[in-house]
């Protein structure tokens, strides 16, 4: 909020934009101007009088419901010293005061904050400030351009807290045992006491020493008029220190509270250590991710070799990458060829056969052949690092169903102070005896659990894009992770995606009485083209010949000469003497062999119907008495894939609909092989959007529709889609519309991105019934009395590790009927080494 502010505005082209963004603005309530620079394309908004503030994000939605969108920044900040939901709920806050903010969400499991702004609210140290006046840290997290150093450095410090936080949590239990151990003895008959003094003594320190966290962290929390867990548990554990010392003090009672106190403290902050430990489970995808990077490239300049740290590198060097390392950036090989183990980026288990020409993504394992590569992305441009953002990004996002949890956890602390001070007055009134009132109280307080809350959906939020990270699904954001589980229909794009997307050689047939090889005939003719049909050619007859069934041929095809293109109509050669001519229909009728195509009437219909190109091969050795040799035609086959993922779907309950632009008869014959349930044909790409939101609309109730695609024309189906899933071998645009991505180019993976959304919503459902019954029955035995500090304590501690150990179980998830993917070895990353390789998961 500020008292004039200047936003960006994108997508203006003139005076009449202008005015729609103006008269936008100016209905929002408390603004009393708005001017805009076409110019500098801002506009300047100034508050009504006597409105001091204005509403920034409101500024934003009332431009974006006008069609144009404020350019604002993302800005994502790594944060520390939350404990529970409302530590999270007061950084918000926070943030949205800082000015320019337009919205900021926090993740308690990844310890992130997530803010989209303007002006100030776009200013990262200005962020920084603002989360530091709230009592937490906050920091900028490593960029891509550091490679694996800084994240491998920043992972280093904080294993070296957590196990400075496990010597602190032992310390505190070898001095809270003696006090426990009075009450273990007690029901073997032994009556033994510690004397007072000792008890204080042991006491104390972890009072004051291992409890200042929560100490600190509350009266942060009571500055900012806000409550969390810690001031619960400082509460909770002073009261009962407290009463302690006056019955030791004033009273000299033999019967004390210390070890209640201490206990509680030492549980919570095991908790709290398990609780780290299991968060760092969560974010190993990222961390695994992150590790594939190369910190060097081996870079030629000046005709010699020089190793050189990655962000040096820029577009166009030659990378020499050599065998058995990774490939520091994407680019093209320009010379060498090997095998490339991509299973770390796609999920494909297989190494992959590269030559020249072929694009590399940084991050992959270069096999056995030493490859020259030119760089074509660097930064945060290149394929992994879009990877990891697009992780990041899902991991950080709230899901629909936080929302509840977020109005839940910001009246939690103070719905339990009011209880527990409930408690407090009616057992006190009630029976007279104070001291048992305040230690039911106390126990009201220690097993409030808001922590449980902060991370029952983002910890399984993080295990689920985790897990499919590893696989190839990459989950744009948490809406699309949550909604996927809810799809009824999924509609297809046929090119591409249920097709290998280039065409192919799917059908051949020599003429009556010809013995010739036609297939290795046609190829020759056509070896030297670059036309797409001719290198289906020869790579049919490649294979045929390779596999020796190729009508006699010796492994290699035969030499033709004379080759000559037939604008039009087709190729012309000479071939072991022959006089041959490949082509079209066209072309056959000037050579007279319109009578001889009738014996391929039948074969013809059929292809042309299923939309295959069709294309003829004949023999002009004899211009008098030309001779046909064969039909082939042309198509663009189906993956092998394709079958096996609609029954998939099926299996699932979901319906399947092939959305295209080619004509019925092709639409229908793949619908007919890969068993779909419908088939939309002659769908031009703008139509495609309109095709979607009628299916969306069809069925009882309509139906949560998903569009699979990967080309440039599927972009808007893909947006208008409840949830869009892109392959990953497409476009850009494809990739950006789409709320899923598959990295690489297996229709499977649609059913299995499905189950893991089932799978991780069913998680969240878990996560949260957990995280509200431990409060829901334990509140109410504690403010009965049922329940002492010390279970109450442990009670707290193991919600929230109950919690990240239910969402952890995610990480077994593994898609079915696919090859196993591969992950980085864990003991070798813990040491600070990236395994030169993968292992099987």
């Amino acid at each position: 909020m500020s008292s004039e502010l200047t936003l960006p505005v994108a997508g203006m082209s003139c005076a009449a934009c202008a005015g729609r963004v103006e008269k936008a603005l100016a209905a929002v309530p408390g603004v009393g101007s708005a001017q805009v620079n076409l110019a500098s394309d801002t506009v300047r908004v100034v508050p009504a009088a006597g409105d001091a503030d204005l509403p920034v994000a409101r500024l934003a939605r009332a431009v974006a419901d006008a069609g144009y969108r404020v350019a604002s920044q993302a800005t994502r900040l790594t944060v520390t010293g939350m404990s529970c939901a409302t530590c999270a709920g007061r950084i918000e806050q926070a943030l949205a005061a800082v000015p320019g903010v337009i919205s900021a969400q926090v993740n308690l499991a990844a310890e992130t904050a997530d803010i989209d702004g303007v002006g100030p609210g776009a200013d990262p140290y200005a962020l920084i400030a603002a989360v530091e006046a709230a009592g937490y840290g906050a920091a900028l997290p490593p960029s891509a351009e550091t490679g694996a150093a800084a994240a491998e450095t920043a992972e280093r410090t904080r294993a070296r807290q957590e196990r400075r936080e496990g010597l602190l949590v032992a310390g505190g239990a070898l001095l809270s045992l003696p006090l426990v151990l009075p009450m273990v003895l007690q029901p073997l008959g032994i009556h033994w006491m510690l004397p007072a003094f000792v008890q204080f003594l042991l006491a104390t320190p972890v009072q004051f020493g291992l409890g200042a966290r929560f100490y600190k962290a509350g009266w942060g929390a009571v500055k900012a008029r806000s409550g969390n867990m810690d001031l619960l548990v400082s509460l909770g554990t002073s009261a009962a220190y407290g009463l302690s010392l006056y019955q030791w003090l004033a009273l000299d009672e033999p019967h004390l509270y210390f070890e209640a106190a201490a206990v509680v403290i030492v549980l919570v902050r095991l908790g709290k250590w398990l609780e780290s430990r299991a968060k760092r489970q969560t974010t190993e995808a990222i961390r695994a991710l992150q590790a594939l990077r190369p910190d060097t490239a081996r870079v030629v300049r000046g005709g010699e070799e020089t190793e050189l740290p990655v962000a040096q590198v820029r577009l166009g060097d030659l990378m020499v990458v050599r065998p058995g390392e990774r490939i520091p950036l994407d680019g093209k090989i320009r010379t060498g060829a090997s095998s490339v183990d991509e299973s770390l980026i796609t999920g494909e288990s297989l190494p992959v056969d590269k030559n020249p020409g072929d694009p590399v993504t940084g991050g992959a394992i270069n096999g056995n052949g030493l490859l020259r590569v030119v760089v074509g992305a660097v930064g945060n441009e290149t394929v992994l690092a879009r990877i990891i953002r697009l992780v990041e990004d899902a991991q950080g996002a709230k899901a629909p169903i936080q929302k509840l949890v977020d109005k839940v956890a910001a009246v939690f602390v103070p719905v339990v102070l009011v209880i527990a001070f409930a408690t407090l007055l009616a057992w006190g009134l009630g029976t007279g005896q104070w001291e048992t009132a305040l230690i039911n109280a106390v126990t009201v307080l220690v097993i409030a659990c808001p922590c449980a809350l902060g991370l029952a959906t983002p910890a399984a939020i993080m295990a689920g894009t985790g897990v499919g990270a590893r696989h190839g699904i990459l989950i744009k954001d948490a809406e699309a992770l949550e909604l996927a589980q809810q799809i009824r229909l999924v509609a297809f794009d046929k090119t591409g995606t249920l097709t290998r997307g280039q065409p192919g050689l799917v059908f051949q047939r020599a003429a009556p009485g010809v013995d010739v090889p036609v297939l290795a005939w046609a190829a020759a003719v056509q070896s030297g083209s670059e036309h797409p049909l001719a290198k289906a050619t020869v790579a049919a007859a490649k294979a045929e010949a390779n596999a020796g069934a190729g009508n006699g041929s010796n492994g290699t095809l035969p030499a033709a000469h004379a080759i000559e293109a037939l604008p039009g109509r087709g190729m012309a050669g000479e071939v072991a003497g022959r006089a041959l001519r490949l082509g079209s229909t066209r072309l056959m009728s000037e050579l007279g062999l319109d009578g001889a195509l009738a014996a391929f009437a039948a074969d013809q219909q059929r292809l042309t119907a299923q939309g295959c190109s069709l294309a003829w091969l004949a023999d002009a050795s004899e211009p008098a008495a030309p001779r046909l040799l064969g039909l082939f035609a042309y198509g663009d086959p189906l993956k092998p894939e394709s079958a096996e993922a609609i029954a998939t779907l099926h299996r699932q309950g979901i319906r399947t609909v092939l959305v295209t632009g080619d004509n019925r008869g092709a639409a229908q014959a793949v619908a007919g092989q890969l068993g779909l349930d419908q088939v939309e044909a002659e769908v031009l790409p703008a139509d495609k959007a309109a095709t979607i939101a009628r299916l969306k609309a069809s069925g009882k109730g309509g139906n949560v529709v998903a569009m699979v695609g990967d080309g440039i024309n599927d972009a808007p189906a893909l947006a208008a889609a409840d949830v869009g899933i892109a392959m990953g071998s497409g476009t850009d645009v494809a990739m950006h519309a789409a709320g899923i991505t598959l990295m690489r180019g297996d229709p499977r993976l649609v059913a299995a991105a499905i189950a893991l959304s089932r799978m991780t919503v069913r998680k969240i459902r878990q996560n949260l019934f957990w995280a509200f019954i431990y409060n829901v029955v334990g509140i109410p035995l504690a403010a009965l009395g049922l329940l002492n500090p010390v279970f109450a304590g442990a009670a707290m501690a193991m919600s929230s590790v109950s919690v990240l150990t239910n969402a952890l179980l995610l990480k077994r998830w593994r898609p079915t009927g696919l090859p196993r993917a591969v992950e980085p070895d864990p003991l070798a990353r813990e040491a600070g080494d990236v395994a030169p390789g993968p292992r099987a998961a």
